[in-house]
């Protein structure tokens, strides 16, 4: 079973590209949940499960970067 979540950059943090996201979530960044309904708090790449589908707002959360985890 697949389950989504929305996550922006935590910390403060923001990035302008694609590429700049994709390589915080594999350094094992931190990512602040958006939902209230998943609990709030922190995810990142130890954290996620296989079958999640994490969505990565960010430059000022206008632009989403998904990531699959297999």
């Amino acid at each position: 079973m697949s389950s989504y979540l929305t996550v922006t950059p935590a910390y403060g943090r923001d990035y302008k590209t694609k590429k700049e996201v994709l390589e915080a979530w594999e350094q094992g960044k931190d990512f602040a949940i958006a939902s209230l309904f998943d609990g709030g708090g922190y995810i990142n790449k130890e954290d996620a499960r296989p079958g999640m589908t994490i969505n990565i707002r960010y430059k000022r959360a206008t632009q989403i970067a998904v990531v699959k985890i297999k």
